[in-house]
């Protein structure tokens, strides 16, 4: 028999729907920060008096079963939920072969052989056969263009399932609402930002990337957004990385926010269709014009020699926002002289409530260089000492700036003598504002006894 090479192939089978009802699923689909949602679905039910089992299909493949909550809607009364299965055994290739052993199963090469017999062993690369005479047949797996089932075997399904075992004390159609958890999908916030020719102002748009791995896809969803750190009992899973994604954008999407209990829950104001492996943007809210400082900051408890440049905005109404922002990354853009726009950064915010001040570190400013200088230690007596230390900004650019010098201290401090001005902003930080000229430099020294 010659050797083939090939991808398996599965035969397809026809076999009854497993959930009955007419009516469309209602589902709402609630998601969190952190690799969690809440799923709600409605369907209707069509039962049969008395205890029997039934097969509620397509829920997440990652749902985290302990967390299903039954509801029958219709009459209460009526539908006693007594035990339920969470089925995640699927039908696949290698599932049907271990479910096959000992059976009978039609191999068809790529070649157009064909190979009837009790299926032996399935392993190690090998279909091992044995036919009506006797004979037993090794195919090569790399070599089956087919293989034919007689039928799907007990416990294997198509989806994930959920058995429940009702008892019902009247029949016909029920209307129930089930609940539950599941991992797989996640949510952040995206922002971008164009800053403006003298950098005063910024055109701020925000952005939710949604990316659903649950294996379930959700049609026509109410979605609500919950940002927040909400406390769980146990350490979240980690987010597995996606096979493939399909980028969805949906630029007119606009969000309701709202305060919900001690987070913001943001609610899509139309439906969206959430499919599994998908990754999509909705709009969080129009572009914002924003007012924005540009700050120069020298921290040499960060790095001896650079400054760094950050961008401040106030989140509020009369600056152009004044909504909760969720937390997120925001990359900020600036046109060219001719016109071409280019990325100058790009930082991170956490959850900003409104009237809040946001700061962005962007990067180091090429042309502005710091130096500190410790010129003198002393001891003044053995449980105190003494330190001078030099600042120095030079700055290379064409126009004079202003730079915010930071210097951190300990234990007990005091600045002596002739000082700068400074303004102490905790108990171990000051700030001390320098005015530098176009071109040039400045500096000052400053004294500190620590006890």
């Amino acid at each position: 028999m010659r050797k083939l090479h090939s991808s398996w192939l599965l035969v397809i089978f026809l076999i009854p729907s497993l959930v009955g009802g007419a009516m469309k699923p209602q589902v709402a689909v609630t998601v969190y920060n952190d690799d969690l949602a809440l799923v709600r679905e409605s369907r209707e039910l069509d039962l049969q008096k008395g205890v029997q089992n039934y097969a509620f299909s397509g829920v997440a493949a990652k749902i985290d079963p302990t967390s299903v909550h039954f509801r029958a809607i219709s009459d209460p009364a009526a539908i006693h939920l007594l035990e339920q299965n969470f089925e995640y055994d699927l039908v696949g290739t290698e599932r049907l072969l271990q479910k096959y052993i000992d059976e009978q199963i039609i191999a068809t090469t790529e070649g157009g052989a064909v190979f009837v017999g009790k299926l032996l062993s399935a392993q190690d690369g090998d279909v091992v056969l044995q036919d009506d005479t006797g004979k037993v047949h090794a195919v090569k797996a790399s070599a089956l263009h087919s293989i034919q089932f007689p039928a799907l075997p007990d416990g294997l399904f198509t989806r994930p399932t959920l058995i429940w075992r009702l008892d019902c004390k009247s029949a016909g159609k029920q209307q129930a609402e089930i609940s539950y958890l599941t991992s797989g999908l996640s949510w952040h916030a995206e922002y971008v930002a164009v800053s403006n020719e003298k950098d005063t102002g910024l055109e701020l748009s925000g952005w939710i990337s949604m990316a659903n791995n649950s294996g379930a896809t959700y049609e026509d969803a109410t979605l609500k957004l919950v940002a927040g750190d909400v406390h769980r009992a146990e350490t979240p899973r980690p987010v597995r990385a996606m096979m493939k994604a399909d980028m969805v954008y949906a630029a007119e999407a606009q969000f309701e926010e709202k305060e919900f209990f001690e987070y913001h829950l943001y609610t899509l104001q139309q439906p969206a269709t959430l499919k599994d492996r998908q990754t999509k943007q909705l709009s969080l809210f129009p572009a914002a014009e924003v007012p924005v400082q540009k700050l120069y900051i020298y921290d040499p408890g960060q790095d001896e020699k650079k400054v760094q440049v950050k961008l401040q905005f106030k989140n509020d109404k009369e600056h152009g926002l004044g909504l909760p922002l969720p937390k997120g990354k925001i990359r900020v853009y600036k046109r060219d002289r001719d016109g071409a726009q280019e990325f100058i950064g790009e930082d991170r915010i956490n959850h900003t409530p409104k009237d809040e001040i946001l700061r962005l570190t962007l990067g180091n400013a090429f042309d502005i260089v710091g130096e500190r200088i410790v010129k003198d230690v002393r001891d003044v007596t053995d449980k105190a000492r003494q330190e001078t230390v030099f600042i120095q900004i030079r700055n290379h650019k064409e126009e004079a700036i202003q730079i915010t010098v930071v210097e951190h201290f300990y234990g007990d401090w005091q600045l002596t003598g002739k000082m700068p001005q400074y303004v102490k902003k905790d108990a171990y930080t000051a700030e001390f504002p320098l005015q530098v000229p176009a071109r040039g430099e400045a500096s000052f020294t400053y004294t500190v006894l620590y006890k």
